[in-house]
C-alpha cells in the first residue's frame, strides 16, 4: 500500500523519482535529502518501491514525515520480476509523466539530475541515460577489475545483438536514467532481473540521448550483483533478442534430453520402452513447466490463472499430447523399424510447436496494450531557476 507524508503534498507532480530498494534502510535519509536538493523548485515527488526484508519501509515512512519533497512508499510482498519489477510497478504508481530512475545504493549521484532535465527539455529526446562510458564517464564504483571486465564485455555482447536500437546508447544496463513515462507502453515491458533500461530502449521506438556520470563506490550495505542474476541477464537477452519461443526451444530440449537419459536408462535396466517412455514424458512434463513459469512466462503470470490452475492445464495438455504421440512412437518402431531413442527425438520436435501454442494462447493470456499518450512534458530547467526566482515565503 501506497503511504505518503501528512503535511506535504504535491498536486500534481511533473517528476517522480522511482527508487526501487531491497534492504537499503542505510542510504534512505542521505538519499532522500541529496534527491530534495537535486529536486529544488521542480514539481516532484519521491516514490520508493520496496522489496525489502528488514526494516527499510519502516525507515522510509519515519524519513516522509520531515522531507522536503513528498515521500511515497509501495512495499511488495511478492518481489516479481526483482528490480525490474519493482521499477515498472513504480511506472504504473507515479504521478508524474516525467520519471527518473536511481538506485537506492547511492552509486548513482543524484546531483546529475538537472543535467539530465537539461538535456531532456531541449524536446529532441524521450530517454536521457546516465552513462559509466561516455566522456568523462567513470566506472571505479564498480570495484574489481573483475566485475569491470564482465560489465564491459556484457555490455558489447548487448550491442551487439540490437546494434540498430542500441546504436545511441553506450551503457545500456545503467540503472539511473530519466524517461517520458508516456513515450513507451508500460504494459509491453516484461521485466526481469534489472536492466529495465535494455529492456525499455529494445521494446519500443524511443529516443535517447546520454549524460555522462561518475558511478561511485558502494559506501554502505552489500552489493546486489550475484551468479542468478547473471544467469537471469542472460536469460532475459534470449528473450529480447530471439522470443519466447526460443527459450521455450531451448527449456524444451533440454527437456527432450532428459526425457531420452531417463527412457535410456530405464531400457539398461530391463524396463520395456512404452513404460520407459512414459516415465520420462511424466518427469519432464513436470521439470518444463517448473522452468517455464521462471524464465519463459513469468512476466505474464500476474494477469493469468492461479498457480495451481496453469500447472493443471500444462499439465493436463502435455499428457493428452503425450497420449497420441506414444502410441506414433510404437508405430515409428513397430512398423517403421526406426530405434526407439531415434523415434522418439522425432515425436518430440515435432510436439513442440503444438505446445507452445497452447501455453501463449491458453495457459497464459497477454493482456491488452494501451496506446501512449504523446503530449509534452514541461519542466524548469536550471537556466528558468535563475532567470525566474522564486516567490518569498509569506
Amino acid at each position: 500500500m501506497d503511504q505518503s507524508p501528512t503535511g506535504t503534498t504535491t498536486d500534481s507532480p511533473v517528476i517522480t523519482v522511482i527508487v526501487p530498494t531491497y534492504n537499503e534502510r542505510d542510504n534512505a535519509a542521505e538519499l532522500v535529502g541529496r534527491l530534495a536538493t537535486a529536486l529544488q523548485g521542480q514539481q516532484a515527488e519521491i516514490l520508493f518501491v520496496d522489496d525489502s526484508t528488514d526494516d527499510t519501509p519502516d525507515v522510509v515512512r519515519r524519513i516522509a514525515e520531515s522531507a522536503p519533497l513528498p515521500v511515497r512508499m509501495h512495499h511488495r510482498e511478492r518481489g516479481t520480476g526483482g528490480l525490474s519489477g519493482a521499477v515498472v510497478e513504480g511506472f504504473r504508481r507515479a504521478r508524474g509523466r516525467l520519471c527518473i530512475v536511481i538506485d537506492g545504493d547511492l552509486q548513482h549521484p543524484p546531483e546529475l539530475i538537472p543535467r539530465m532535465l537539461d538535456r531532456y527539455a531541449r524536446g529532441d529526446v524521450d530517454v536521457v541515460a546516465a552513462s559509466r562510458y561516455v566522456g568523462e564517464g567513470d566506472a571505479h564504483g564498480l570495484g574489481t577489475s573483475l566485475r569491470f571486465a564482465v560489465s564491459r564485455v556484457s555490455t558489447a555482447i548487448t550491442k551487439a545483438m540490437f546494434p540498430l536500437r542500441l546504436s545511441r546508447s553506450t551503457d545500456p544496463m545503467t540503472g539511473f536514467f530519466l524517461v517520458d513515462r508516456d513515450r513507451f507502453d508500460v504494459d509491453a515491458l516484461r521485466p526481469s532481473g534489472f536492466k529495465i533500461l535494455l529492456e525499455i530502449l529494445v521494446r519500443s521506438e524511443i529516443r535517447m540521448a546520454e549524460v555522462p556520470m561518475d558511478f561511485a563506490e558502494r559506501q554502505r550495505g552489500s552489493s546486489k550483483a550475484s551468479m542468478r542474476q547473471g544467469a537471469t541477464f542472460l536469460a532475459h537477452l534470449a528473450r529480447l533478442r530471439f522470443g519466447k519461443m526460443s527459450v521455450f526451444a531451448f527449456i524444451g530440449a533440454l527437456g527432450a534430453v532428459a526425457n531420452l537419459g531417463i527412457m535410456w536408462l530405464l531400457i539398461q535396466w530391463g524396463v520395456p520402452y512404452i513404460w520407459a517412455a512414459i516415465v520420462g514424458a511424466e518427469v519432464t512434463i513436470i521439470g518444463n513447466f517448473l522452468l517455464q513459469e521462471r524464465f519463459v512466462f513469468h512476466d505474464l503470470r500476474a494477469q493469468a490463472a492461479g498457480g495451481w490452475i496453469r500447472f493443471l492445464r500444462s499439465f493436463t495438455f502435455n499428457n493428452a499430447e503425450a497420449a497420441i504421440r506414444i502410441p506414433v512412437l510404437a508405430l515409428l518402431v513397430e512398423v517403421w523399424g526406426l530405434h526407439s531413442v531415434f523415434a522418439a527425438a522425432l515425436t518430440l520436435a515435432v510436439a513442440f510447436i503444438a505446445r507452445f501454442v497452447y501455453h501463449s494462447l491458453f495457459v497464459y493470456a497477454p493482456r491488452k496494450k494501451q496506446a501512449p499518450r504523446t503530449e509534452p512534458v514541461k519542466i524548469v530547467t536550471q537556466a528558468q531557476m535563475v532567470q525566474t526566482p522564486r516567490s518569498a515565503e509569506s
